[in-house]
């Protein structure tokens, strides 16, 4: 926990001095008096200035951000976090120089892996749940663009062959791209078969 010593004429006044110190809202510091101003013998001599004690209250996203650049150091590389608002939830992009493949791993594992932990981390921090898609050098859009090319693509082989076509064991999030991609096909339908992780889509004929 971050903390720090602050004074002024008045409560308020040592309290606006740390905020300024540290550049965040008042929301984001739990205060503690340690002394009351006082004026001293006539008003003038031995004045007294007000001293508050301020905690820094983690935000949750600046701790998951914190604990992916930390990750990425031991890996041996300096990585830069965008956040952004989606529909999605907290969208997490990572950026930086050297091989940022091993963040993502074979088809996104590791990055899957990643994404699951700095939710826990971020969750540890807030008071409701908080979801985190992470993302590196654009790999979920490439994967979806990839993943949704295969979907109309084994959709013909189901037609021809008029034979259901089973994946491999996928995420949820890469099951539902799958199933969102052929959910208005006239001619296959899709559905989830098995448990985790070994959960596969299954593409078949209406």
């Amino acid at each position: 926990m971050k903390k720090i010593v602050a004074s002024g004429k008045t409560i308020d006044d040592a309290v606006r001095q740390g905020l300024m110190e540290w550049n965040v809202t008042e929301n984001r510091v739990k205060v503690a008096v340690l002394e009351q101003p006082s004026k001293g013998f006539l008003g003038l001599i031995g004045v007294k200035p007000a001293k508050v004690e301020m905690e820094l209250i983690p935000d949750p996203i600046e701790e998951a951000e914190q604990f992916l650049r930390e990750v990425a150091s031991t890996m041996g590389l300096q990585v830069e976090v965008q956040h952004k608002q989606t529909r999605e939830g907290n969208y997490l992009s990572l950026s930086g120089s050297g091989d940022m493949g091993m963040l993502i791993g074979r088809r996104g594992q590791t990055l899957d892996s990643l994404q699951y932990l700095v939710n826990i981390v971020a969750n540890r921090y807030s008071d409701s749940h908080l979801r985190i898609v992470l993302d590196a050098e654009d790999f979920r859009e490439r994967r979806r663009k990839t993943l949704e090319d295969m979907s109309d693509r084994l959709a013909g082989k189901v037609i021809r062959t008029q034979q259901e076509v089973v994946l491999e064991p996928m995420p949820a999030q890469e099951r539902k791209v799958i199933h969102s991609q052929l959910q208005n096909h006239p001619k296959v339908k899709t559905y989830s078969q098995g448990d985790e992780p070994n959960r596969r889509v299954v593409i078949s004929p209406r």
